[in-house]
């Protein structure tokens, strides 16, 4: 069996390892916008602020029908969604989740967040003016103080977002080494970003893949490096594991290679046949027939699954 596959499996794990740094997911959010008199809004502004890495995506606004999309969201993530009419702030969703597939939709009534508003109003959510003017002079300068704090934590988090979209941008225009600086950069400003650290990971890839012998083998190793950093951050992101088993693997690492396809596989198990088939390359390739037979028919038998699971859906919904 594996000689049949011997050939396809090692153009496949060669395209894999070039594409590695596209292994990126990316999810939608779209909704409704409707006015206080229940008509669609149109040209209401969104604006998406991630919440779990510094981000801001802006540009989407609705249409004559008060219809939005917003694709191209990294996934996993959660984020804000607020909406604005004329320059105002109407209203705004939390912590929401994106999901593969289809977009997550959010809508908004601005009546319903009118009202919302009002009750709060009335139950005195916001200081009175006089209750300002009753603070001590050391109440107002702690207020001073928090207000430059404040400030000062904006202002970072927009230099560390304008990094990371600096770094988005050469990285698609597959210009490495400007990718490679920015999102160092990115990690220098705050090493606790796993997202950044995963995308350095893509662009030392990226820069690999146009090097040759010892330069390359850094590139690797650098690439090696930064994978494990977003793996130790955020650990239950299975594309991380798949990337950095393939960067692994291409060090001569294959037994950590393994590893870490084996956990994106169990971490994933809805794509766990493209991890197995990655796998099975890696055995391939370090010359393992008997593991690579393993891992193909392992990942055929995900396949077989995935087509009875379909199957069986299909015949449930099979007209009279």
């Amino acid at each position: 069996m594996l000689a049949r596959f011997r050939g396809c499996i090692f153009s496949g794990f060669c395209f894999l390892m070039l594409a590695s740094a596209a292994w990126a997911q990316i999810s939608a959010i779209e909704g409704d916008v409707k006015g206080p008199d229940g008509q669609p809004v149109k040209g209401a502004v969104i604006l998406i602020e991630r919440q779990d890495m510094k981000g801001t995506y802006k540009g989407a606004k609705t249409d004559k029908k008060g219809h939005y999309i917003y694709n191209g969201l990294p996934f996993p993530g959660t984020y804000t969604v607020s909406v604005s009419v004329d320059g105002t702030k109407k209203d705004e969703t939390k912590n929401i989740k994106t999901q593969l597939g289809d977009p997550v939709n959010i809508s908004f009534d601005l009546k319903a967040a009118e009202q919302k508003a009002a009750t709060e109003a009335s139950a005195g959510a916001a200081p009175a003016p006089e209750q300002d003017r009753s603070l001590s002079k050391a109440e107002k300068e702690a207020n001073e103080k928090l207000a430059k704090d404040n400030a000062a934590i904006i202002a970072k988090n927009k230099a560390l977002n304008d990094t990371f979209n600096a770094g988005k941008e050469a990285l698609a225009a597959k210009n490495f080494d400007g990718a490679v600086d920015a999102f160092q950069k990115g990690v220098e400003m705050d090493p606790n970003q796993n997202v950044i650290w995963a995308n350095l990971a893509d662009a030392y890839v990226g820069e690999a893949n146009a090097k040759t012998g010892p330069d390359q083998q850094t590139a690797l190793d650098k690439a090696g490096e930064a994978y494990a950093k977003a793996i130790a951050l955020k650990p239950e992101n299975p594309a991380y594991h798949n990337n950095y088993g393939l960067t692994l693997a291409r060090t001569k690492k294959f037994d950590e290679a393994q590893a870490e396809l084996n956990k994106a596989a169990a971490l994933d198990p809805t794509n766990a046949g493209h991890y197995y088939y990655n796998l099975g390359a890696v055995y391939v390739n370090s010359g393992q027939s008997a593991p690579a037979e393993a891992a193909l028919r392992r990942r055929w038998k995900r396949l077989r699954i995935t087509l009875m699971r379909t199957s069986s859906t299909l015949r449930l919904f099979r007209p009279n």
